[in-house]
């Protein structure tokens, strides 16, 4: 009797690369080596190594090692968000508007909130106007954090619970994309967009045109559509727009197949060239691209107890903190209840309002997008991008704390009564 073939290593570390749990822990592995070095005797080695230019002399193509990570590496994890955004809108949840309003409506809500909450505390202490630079910085969800603390603590929390916050969370990066390009994009060279018109329309030319071709020859998407892609990001940077839009068009330039519903997020391949794409980069991603962003982004010197204390009296800090905590809540709670009573969209059966409230705690996790739209807002290493830094970690913490303990309750209600063969659809109320 033979034994089945073992898996190429290669293979089972991008299986395992894939997860969300996986990505949520080297992400937190990241953010916390950055704090901890970043508060060591090595402190002055990582932020020369984060100053450190690598480059050539030419345009675009001279950064800072920070710079590489938040504006290079973080466009292929963009470039993914696109992917998955194209998919739900032409194969997936958001397919269907009248399933996803509720969730929809409850993104709007979770951003709206924390931004009006961020405005509040700071203009209540106007001392410096420039503060108001940073009032998107807490309007951000985490999809790869969040879903992993559901990960942990919700194994037997139904599925639609996890099906509202993916749907939430994509509908949150792509009004945190739109903020982004509208917002915080300075000094706008129009004939750079242009040129990156042509190697975006040649990127969708061939995916459109050879979807076939790049279905089944996993390296013709490295060798091919990679080089156009940086050509493309190159441009776009140049423009004078964060170079993580460059991502976001890439992805939605791909096809996606009508082949069968599907899950949010599902990884099978046979779906279409934009859900294989998504399957193949995701490793990098999780692995290389989001990791990297964090420990350059994350690493702030708090200066001890005091120092903490006194990023946290900042009213960015103190903004943050809230809009995170109180403004995910509020937003995403209240704007989902006043769907369901209001109007003909209504909040799926198999979860209560309480679970629902656990869940809009969770997405208060802001990690990667607040960071990045913290870097925007004030530069790095400026006081103000380092209080940032603290309270996105704080309030993060935070909500993943109050959340994942509210949920790990909620799941051990609904184990009990699975084991006690309650039908799905009589969980509602547990």
């Amino acid at each position: 009797m033979t034994s089945a073939p073992t898996a190429n290593p290669i293979h089972r570390l991008g299986s395992v690369l894939r997860k969300d749990l996986v990505g949520g822990v080297l992400l937190l592995v990241a953010m916390l080596s950055a704090l901890v070095i970043a508060n060591s005797p090595w402190a002055e080695g990582y932020f020369a190594l984060r100053d450190m230019h690598i480059g050539i002399d030419f345009p675009g193509l001279d950064h800072t090692v920070g710079e590489w990570a938040s504006e290079g590496l973080l466009a292929l994890f963009f470039f993914l968000v696109g992917l998955e955004l194209k998919t739900e809108f032409v194969d997936g949840e958001l397919n269907d508007l009248r399933k996803a309003a509720l969730p929809v409506v409850a993104a709007f809500g979770g951003v709206a909130v924390p931004a009006l909450i961020y405005v509040a505390v700071n203009l209540s202490n106007n001392q410096d106007p420039s503060t108001m630079q940073g009032w998107a910085i807490p309007t951000a969800t985490d999809i790869a954090f969040a879903v992993s603390v559901l990960a942990v603590v919700g194994a037997s929390l139904p599925t639609a619970m996890r099906t509202f916050l993916l749907t939430l969370a994509v509908v949150d990066d792509l009004i945190a994309i739109v903020i982004i390009a509208f917002f915080y994009t300075d000094d706008l060279q129009p004939q750079y967009l242009l040129l990156a018109l042509i190697p975006l329309a040649l990127f969708y030319f061939l995916t459109q045109r050879f979807m076939i071709f790049f279905l089944t020859r996993g390296w013709a998407a490295w060798v091919i559509l990679l080089p156009i892609g940086v050509i493309t990001w190159l441009f776009v940077l140049e423009a004078g727009v964060h170079a993580t839009i460059a991502g976001v068009l890439l992805g939605f330039m791909v096809p996606v197949l009508h082949v069968n519903r599907r899950v949010i997020r599902g990884d099978a391949p046979e779906l279409g060239l934009a859900p294989t794409l998504e399957h193949r980069f995701r490793p990098l991603a999780n692995g290389l691209a989001v990791p990297a962003f964090a420990f350059f982004s994350a690493g702030v010197a708090v200066g001890g107890w005091d120092g903490v204390m006194g990023s946290l009296s900042d009213p960015v800090a103190i903004g943050i903190i809230l809009g995170l905590i109180f403004g995910k809540t509020v937003g995403i709670f209240g704007s989902s209840y006043l769907m369901d009573r209001f109007t003909p969209a209504t909040k799926d059966q198999d979860y209560s309002w309480l679970d629902l409230g656990g869940l809009s705690m969770v997405a208060g996790i802001g990690f990667t997008v607040s960071l990045l739209v913290a870097e925007l807002s004030f530069g790095t290493g400026s006081p103000h991008n380092d209080h940032a830094k603290v309270g996105i970690l704080t309030g993060s913490a935070l909500a993943a704390l109050l959340g994942g303990t509210l949920l790990g309750f909620r799941n051990s209600a609904y184990k009990k009564l699975r084991e006690r063969g309650v039908p799905v659809d009589k969980l509602d109320t547990p």
